[in-house]
């Protein structure tokens, strides 16, 4: 039978695959028909393809079709030709439908496989992650002495690149040397690459360096290596030198800079870069839109950000998402919920962008009750959205829900614990009172990161366990981690409620002389409230007129807490005034001072401070208690009566009052 194909005598040897080929459409064999509303394989080959067997081969869509086909080729003998047999084994291999344990059975029963067969199983197991099976492919080459070329080289680095050690990647680094292969741009751009995804940015600008023509695959590999890596500025100086050259920056390029300039938060470098795009009129696809999206967002230019949402033909999940992110995280919650519910199909990371912004923004019963809207839409949340969920659950003391996000999701196996998650969780227990499992979780951490420190430090420090928090410090000093100012803030928090006056004295001067940490506000009003607690009053007024910057709230409000502890009018007066300036619409500032002037019997200061109130028109913030119900929250203001049913509820709590008279009149007795 005459065969109608025809084959390049390169392709035998060292095929270069090109851009898709065009299709001559033929009627096909009844015995292997394709639906025409399959998806057809997506294979690529530099051929134009003429035999109708080998057009029906290209749009096979399952192995029950290339079963039947491979049955046509072989009764036909076309199965004997190397190209029809290195298209059956490119479907098995690559194709999303295909088999690769079928291709390597297949393969074995090839006589002579050539260089394109090889590589083939070497980019299937790549597919398939398997990388010391594409790996071995590549050695027995070698050993085999195959017909080396270039793509040879950056197919093997690929499967290096699944390898969780460098040296494979290293051998073929070496083996591409003593070929000469090394000299190729391509696989020049494979090394750049292989390095550069590991990390391993001296060698990938190395290799970058070294080479004599560079193309815009090399400057965009190494741009985005930076990138990756959070070296933005290496990769904005490399994109830097790339303009000055004669290589001009395709879209993936400028995805690569966008993201740069998004971590360093570098909002002209990233206008430059849209001043480009509009210049060169270049094809603007969804990913660079949403690149230059994120890079507004991230840069806090919103205003630029929704000028570019309002005018983008396009937008999917991402593009949305951006929106919610960038308007939550600058505390536009109103704005960033309209985006969410706006949004056309949400994800998990909408959902986990919305539910974090409520958290960050002290918003604590919205994010859990979009918690559980989420869970109700049949999501299953990511470790980003439980860390959020846990930070809300401790502001509101809510441990039911913390434990069972523990429970459910960790001791359940669902999501692994890893350090960020497993610090969420110590600083849940520590925050709602159960210091005791934070250090139980806290003990088991196989990897624990300057975070976990500072949450363990910080959790005793809260809950009053001083010496805990000190032998947590030392511990850490032991493993030889660095404090940083944070766990001095906690450290010191811990000796004020503990009491330990000379350990928060050393601690305080140690940060400079020891760690390099100069002292900020916060450790100066943690320090005013260790002395002005143990009734160092004038040491700690001296501590705070003696500061080298203006003192914050905070420590004049240690002061005041002080003075009211021990009876200190006049340093309380001092203290008021100082905390008045700084935020006269406080009232809880003219309460205190009412307070402490009312203990000391000073009626006259008394109604003093309350006519000032009431001639700045300032009313005493009221009470009021949350509680949770069938994961919702009620809250109850003093003497509410909004709720419906509130007439039955204070009949609840008289009643509950009314016992707890009666046992202390039993007690009594």
């Amino acid at each position: 039978m005459k065969k109608s194909f025809l084959v390049p005598h390169s392709l035998l040897s060292t095929p270069k695959p090109q851009p898709r080929h065009h299709l001559r459409h033929h009627k096909p064999p009844s015995s292997a028909s394709v639906s025409t509303n399959q998806t057809k394989w997506n294979s690529k080959t530099n051929v134009i393809i003429t035999h109708p067997t080998l057009v029906v081969m290209e749009s096979c869509s399952s192995m029950h079709q290339l079963r039947q086909i491979q049955a046509r080729m072989t009764l036909t003998g076309l199965i004997n030709d190397t190209f029809p047999l290195s298209r059956v084994l490119a479907f098995c291999a690559l194709a999303d439908a295909g088999d690769i344990r079928y291709a390597h059975r297949l393969f074995r029963r090839i006589p002579e496989p050539n260089t394109f067969m090889w590589y083939t199983m070497i980019r299937g197991y790549n597919k398939a992650r398997i990388p010391s099976t594409a790996f071995s492919f590549f050695l027995h080459m070698l050993r085999g002495r195959v017909p080396l070329d270039a793509r040879t080289f950056v197919f093997a680095l690929k499967a290096c690149e699944l390898f969780s050690e460098p040296s494979q990647g290293e051998s073929v680094h070496s083996v591409a040397r003593k070929t000469g292969f090394d000299s190729e741009l391509l696989v020049r751009n494979g090394l750049v690459n292989f390095y550069a995804d590991r990390g391993w940015l001296k060698h990938a600008r190395w290799v970058f360096d070294e080479m004599s023509a560079m193309d815009v695959v090399t400057w965009t590999t190494m741009i985005d290596g930076y990138a990756a890596s959070n070296c933005s500025d290496a990769a904005m100086e490399m994109f830097n030198l790339m303009l000055d050259g004669d290589v001009e920056p395709n879209e993936v390029t400028l995805i690569a800079v966008l993201s740069a300039c998004s971590q360093k938060g570098d909002l002209g470098m990233g206008k430059y870069i849209h001043e480009i795009m509009e210049k060169k009129n270049m094809r603007w696809g969804l990913s660079l839109h949403n690149a230059l999206l994120d890079m507004y967002v991230k840069c806090g230019s919103l205003i630029a950000a929704r000028e570019l949402f309002d005018r983008m033909e396009t937008r999917d999940v991402i593009s949305w998402t951006s929106m919610v992110n960038g308007y939550a995280k600058s505390g536009y919650l109103e704005s960033a919920r309209r985006f969410f519910d706006q949004t056309p199909r949400k994800n998990v990371v909408c959902w986990s962008a919305m539910i974090a912004g409520y958290s960050q923004n002290d918003k604590p019963e919205e994010s859990l009750k979009l918690f559980h809207e989420m869970l109700g839409a049949g999501f299953v949340p990511v470790e980003h959205t439980l860390v959020s969920v846990l930070s809300a659950c401790g502001q509101l003391s809510c441990l039911s829900l913390g434990c069972w996000i523990h429970q459910y999701f960790v001791d359940g196996k669902i999501m692994p614990l890893s350090a960020t998650l497993a610090n969420a969780i110590i600083d849940m227990y520590a925050k709602c009172g159960n210091i005791d499992k934070a250090a139980e979780v806290f003990s088991t951490m196989s990897e624990r990161n300057l975070v976990s420190w500072n949450s363990m430090i910080a959790g005793y420090a809260a809950n009053g366990q001083a010496k805990q928090a000190v032998e947590v410090f030392d511990q850490m000093r032991c493993m030889e981690f660095n404090p940083d100012d944070i766990t001095f803030v906690s450290l010191l928090t811990a000796c004020s409620h503990g009491g330990l006056v000379s350990e928060g004295q050393e601690y305080f001067d140690a940060m400079e002389r020891n760690y390099g940490i100069k002292p900020k506000k916060e450790h100066y009003a943690c320090m005013i409230d260790l002395l002005g607690r143990t009734g160092l009053l004038e040491e700690a007024y001296k501590l705070i007129t003696n500061m080298p910057m203006q003192p914050c709230e905070a420590a004049w409000g240690a002061l005041l807490s002080a003075c009211r502890m021990h009876g200190n009018v006049e340093l309380a007066r001092l203290s008021a005034l100082n905390l008045l300036s700084l935020d006269p619409e406080d009232s809880g500032i003219y309460v205190q001072l009412a307070n402490i002037c009312a203990n000391e019997r000073k009626w006259g200061d008394v109604r003093r401070v309350r006519s000032l109130m009431r001639d700045k028109g300032v009313k005493k913030t009221p009470g009021h208690s949350l509680i949770e119900i069938d994961g919702e929250f009620k809250e109850f203001l003093v003497a509410d009566e909004s709720h419906t049913q509130s007439e039955e509820i204070y009949k609840v709590l008289d009643a509950i009052f009314l016992l707890s008279k009666l046992e202390d009149c039993d007690c009594e007795l």
